[in-house]
């Protein structure tokens, strides 16, 4: 099961605690998922569909309780079939409120149907009487997601999104997201429809937290903690390395440049205290400065061993 649907099962089974909730959300999920037709004698049918049966149990059940409507459900009769994330075809569930379950006036409670100019018309935005407090954004926010959201696993990437029907719909909602403090959501035109996306890590995870799904945005945390401890422990190898690289490369000048004295003039040529590193450096090539100053008698300081060092290079640079 993909990181997205764990989400929406998880989110479904959240059960609004106030009624101007349980509003919100209806409407977030009818504004994304639904779509309006005429039912004969200027009669509205809403249409909603989902793949998942267990947010059609949801919508189900909240839509009876705050309505007090039993509403139809249809298989495989709306966009006929979708490909689900094996691949292979997958129901699609129709929930459908007609003029005899009251659809007029659902959709005026849901901010969809307005009156303009005299006439009904459709509205294609977010009904702000519906969003005035938090509560009732992160309701409307669960089921806008409810109805056309995805959200990667951690472990593939870092990308949430709800496909908006219309530009205007993308505008509303990414104002409403961007209510909540540190989330800053963008719009994007797909091929069908708008997107309403979020990439950065902390606010995917705070979007999951605000919605409701509590099991995900921990799971979302752990999984961020474990590749940053794991980037951590590759970038504490990588410089292990790179340190190991360059100390064997200093050690390998060294013996050069003590070699080339041997050769040209012989070890005498240097004082006692420079004759003392030398011979440790040739006998012990492969350890650090810091353990090459240990073996000293007495002991020297690292800084101590690199100043001998550094003069024995100097002293083979002018032969």
């Amino acid at each position: 099961m993909s990181f997205a649907t764990e989400t929406k099962n998880e989110l479904a089974r959240i059960t609004p605690e106030k009624t101007c909730c349980e509003l919100a959300e209806i409407a977030g999920f009818m504004r994304f998922a639904g779509s309006i037709g005429l039912a004969g004698l200027g009669k509205f049918k809403i249409v909603m569909t989902t793949p998942n049966l267990a947010i059609v149990r949801h919508y189900k059940t909240l839509i009876k309780n705050y309505f007090g409507v039993d509403i139809d459900i249809e298989v495989g009769r709306s966009e006929g079939f979708v490909r689900n994330s094996k691949g292979t075809k997958a129901k699609e569930y129709a929930l459908t409120i007609g003029p005899e379950n009251n659809s007029e006036m659902i959709l005026r409670e849901a901010g969809i149907l307005i009156v303009r100019g005299g006439m009904n018309a459709i509205s294609d935005g977010i009904y702000d009487g519906l969003i005035k407090t938090k509560c009732c954004r992160k309701a409307f926010l669960r089921g806008a997601f409810l109805a056309k959201g995805t959200v990667n696993s951690p472990d593939k990437g870092y990308h949430l999104e709800i496909i908006a029907n219309t530009e205007n719909q993308a505008r509303d909602l990414r104002r409403l997201m961007n209510t909540f403090v540190d989330i800053t959501a963008k719009t994007v035109q797909r091929k069908k429809g708008y997107g309403v996306y979020l990439k950065a890590r902390e606010q995917i995870a705070d979007t999951l937290a605000i919605m409701g799904a509590s099991k995900q945005y921990f799971d979302f945390l752990d999984v961020i903690m474990r590749k940053d401890l794991m980037s951590q422990a590759h970038r504490a190898e990588n410089l292990d390395l790179a340190n190991v690289d360059k100390a064997v490369k200093a050690a390998s000048a060294q013996i050069d440049s003590i070699n080339k004295i041997i050769e040209k003039r012989g070890l005498d040529y240097l004082s006692p205290k420079l004759q003392e590193v030398a011979k440790a450096r040739l006998d012990n090539p492969d350890i650090g400065i810091e353990e090459l100053g240990r073996i000293m008698q007495p002991p020297l300081s690292k800084s101590g061993v690199n100043n001998r060092l550094r003069k024995i290079a100097e002293i083979a640079k002018g032969l």
